[in-house]
């Protein structure tokens, strides 16, 4: 009996030896797998395209939007949101959208104190908005997630140009939606002229060209509009576009051009330089001309920002507008994900033999205003990827009251580990101090709306209110990696009278797929 007894103990224990071997080997296979998986994770993660991609279409240079001027001197426009299919590098039946188009839009040009008006028109099926980005405007028709167009319906903001000459874009900005339309291609540049400024390279399609720049994947013929892996900035793409152009290249033929950079991507930035080491004279950012030309060799733009340079590149040559890995300021983690060990191609300048001549970049280009000094000051923790302060967007919250006549201290610090910007409607600020940063940095001596934050890093910004007060109706700010303003990284501010301030509250209920247009004038029809 005793011997049966411990022939079966020895049993159990032998079961048991072998249930602890297995469990370990599982337990060592699983460690192996997800090790081997996340191996191959990192080394897939980082992109190379240089010298890889064949640039052989030239570039699609969009075209100025027409415009009619009535009687009483407003200029104009008319946009058509629209379904079509684009030839994006994967054949002619790509799904795309566009404006007045299947892919991208028109350019839209206006001068310095002209009244303008435009009719957008949508016509893609889904309710969107058209959002006026960099422009200094009433609320109401502003184009952020109040004032949604309806499905057939036409939205007509109209305001007054009141701000120096600047490269700005539009693009859509429905809460939770936006990192989508823009994808497809709601897009497009909003050119502003001003009578008196210094002579440039400005024969549009000739000497002076925008470069929409943007990232795409694709699965099959179609987009992918899937995120990045083990980040969650959003579409990091291994394929570049330049206004909806796969390996474009431009023919330069003049002694000059002027490029007017516009990062449009949904979550990649982007640091440009030449590959023949070819120097650039900066001579803009977002909200218009610096003082004086800054020749650089290297320029980072994160999603939403712009800049204008000047490139002079010899005759009978060819230089590769390229992007060589940004310096996030992030661990090393974050920096491979979100795209910091990225290295892609974007635009060949090819140089013809002989060159006409045209304007040389002048040693003065504008006077910046004297924003003048605060009187408040706000701050703002980007928290995580879906909220600022610790609270994710609401429609129906009014997050800051700002009173017009004020100067203003925004200090944006990154708590959260993980890459951002920062973008703010209605003005133009000054960046007065960036972490890590000289306060004379090229990138950030000009008017801009859009600053890249790094993790850990504070940016104070100074921004004046003049004009456009509305206690009803908000701006937005939030962060411009879209996917982030949509998941929820926006707060709303009104700019009121000092008379007005008691009139703010919580704003009517809004449907974020309900018509807002009514507002201010900004008329809306079925």
């Amino acid at each position: 009996m005793c011997s049966r007894s411990r022939t079966t103990t020895i049993e159990h224990v032998k079961l048991l030896v072998r249930i602890v071997a297995t469990l370990f080997a599982l337990g060592v296979v699983l460690i192996l797998g997800a090790a081997g998986a996340g191996l191959f994770f990192w080394n897939t993660a980082s992109i190379d395209t240089t010298g890889q991609v064949a640039f052989d279409r030239p570039l699609n240079v969009p075209p100025l939007a027409d415009s009619t001027v009535t009687d009483d001197g407003t200029r104009v426009f008319d946009l058509t949101l629209q379904r079509g299919t684009s030839d994006l590098g994967h054949g002619p039946d790509t799904q795309t959208w566009g404006v007045n188009g299947d892919y991208l839009g028109p350019t839209l040009r206006a001068e310095r104190g002209e009244n303008v008006r435009v009719n957008v028109t949508n016509e893609v099926g889904e309710t969107s908005t058209l959002h006026w980005h960099g422009m200094h405007l009433p609320a109401a028709m502003d184009g952020g997630p109040h004032q949604t167009v309806e499905p057939g319906a036409t939205w007509s903001p109209h305001w007054t140009i009141d701000q120096p000459a600047a490269t700005l874009w539009y693009h859509p900005h429905l809460h939770g939606s936006t990192a989508s339309h823009v994808y497809r291609g709601l897009a497009g540049m909003f050119l502003l002229d001003e009578q008196g400024g210094p002579g440039l390279p400005d024969e549009y399609g000739v000497d002076d060209i925008p470069v929409i720049v943007q990232d795409k994947k694709f699965d099959g013929t179609q987009l992918d509009e899937d995120g990045a892996t083990f980040a969650n900035v959003g579409v990091l793409g291994d394929e570049i576009l330049v206004n909806g152009t796969p390996g474009a290249f431009l023919d330069v033929t003049t002694e000059r051009v002027r490029l007017r950079l516009l990062n449009a991507s949904n979550a990649r930035i982007y640091n440009f330089s030449f590959d023949t080491g070819l120097p650039f004279d900066l001579i803009g950012t977002d909200g218009g001309l610096l003082e004086s030309p800054v020749a650089l060799r290297s320029l980072q733009l994160s999603p939403g920002e712009r800049a204008e340079i000047v490139v002079e590149a010899p005759a009978g040559t060819r230089n590769m507008l390229r992007s060589t890995p940004p310096d996030l300021r992030a661990d090393f983690w974050q920096t491979r994900f979100s795209g910091g060990d990225d290295s892609v191609d974007v635009l060949e300048l090819r140089t013809a033999d002989i060159l006409e001549s045209n304007e040389a970049v002048p040693a003065r280009l504008a006077t910046l205003e004297d924003l003048g000094e605060p009187t408040v000051t706000r701050t703002f923790d980007l928290t995580n990827s879906t909220e600022i302060n610790d609270r994710e967007m609401d429609m129906n919250r009014i997050d800051e009251v700002v009173v017009a006549g004020t100067t203003e201290l925004w200090e944006v610090t990154n708590i959260s580990g993980v890459v951002h910007n920062f973008h703010v409607h209605d003005v133009q600020f000054q960046v007065v101090e960036a972490t890590g940063m000289p306060t004379d940095h090229p990138t950030l001596i000009g008017r801009k709306d859009t600053v890249y934050v790094p993790p850990g890093a504070t940016v104070r910004l100074l921004m004046r209110f003049d004009d456009h007060t509305d206690p009803n109706v908000p701006y937005m700010y939030h962060c411009h990696l879209l996917r982030h303003e949509d998941d929820g990284m926006m707060g709303q501010f009104v700019v009121v009278g000092a008379d007005e301030v008691d009139e703010v509250g919580v704003l009517p209920i809004h449907s974020t797929h309900g018509d807002h247009s009514g507002h201010s004038g900004g008329d809306a029809t079925g």
